[in-house]
């Protein structure tokens, strides 16, 4: 098979640009690109209930918010890091953990690839200290909680089963628990980005 005859595997983006998904550039990258397509993937499948989704977007901002309820002391770059944790989902979407199972080394080392080049464009470090990766799965698992009780249909005891009961009151999460409208959530998300980046 010659290179003319290859599977395509780039993403057009909005922007214009075209994102080798396998072989991803730093260069093609632009945080309103990932703003774009998060504010319109849809967690849990679009399984919610309401008129609006639950996207991505709104979901990566929950869980910097949570991460600063779990750990004030969280500095900045490590709340941006948590921002940009599902990032790579502008492009390859947000699959199901059972569906991620599934599809085994292929899809994990394709998701890598694309994290790494994210983390690279915003000057963040590819392999993050342990006491991050623990905070943001932690957060990701309370905003998870959250998520499944109100919107997607699980029961409490099922949620605390797979998702842990999560280590903090939802109250002062306020309006991030509510769907919003793909626009808005957009804007959400590019406002806590440049809060973020502007506090580095």
């Amino acid at each position: 098979m010659t290179a003319k005859d290859a599977p395509r595997a780039w993403q057009r983006i909005l922007s214009g640009r075209r994102l080798d998904i396998l072989n991803p550039s730093p260069l093609d990258i632009e945080i309103e690109d990932i703003a774009h397509g998060l504010a319109r993937v849809a967690r849990w499948n679009g399984q919610t209930r309401g008129g609006a989704i639950f996207s991505v977007a709104q979901h990566s901002v929950l869980v910097t918010e949570i991460c600063g309820l779990i750990d004030p002391a969280a500095p900045a770059r490590w709340r941006l890091h948590a921002l940009l944790h599902d990032a790579p989902e502008y492009v390859i979407g947000d699959m199901i953990s059972p569906f991620k199972a599934a599809l085994g080394q292929v899809y994990t080392e394709v998701e890598a690839r694309l994290a790494r080049a994210i983390l690279q464009r915003f000057s963040l470090k590819p392999e993050p200290p342990t006491a991050l990766l623990r905070l943001t799965k932690k957060a990701d698992r309370a905003s998870a909680f959250f998520e499944a009780t109100l919107y997607a249909g699980f029961e409490t005891d099922e949620a605390k089963r797979l998702f842990g009961a999560p280590p903090i009151d939802p109250t002062p999460l306020g309006a991030l628990l509510a769907p919003m409208g793909s626009e808005q959530a957009q804007a959400l998300f590019l406002a806590r980005f440049q809060a973020l980046e502007g506090a580095l």
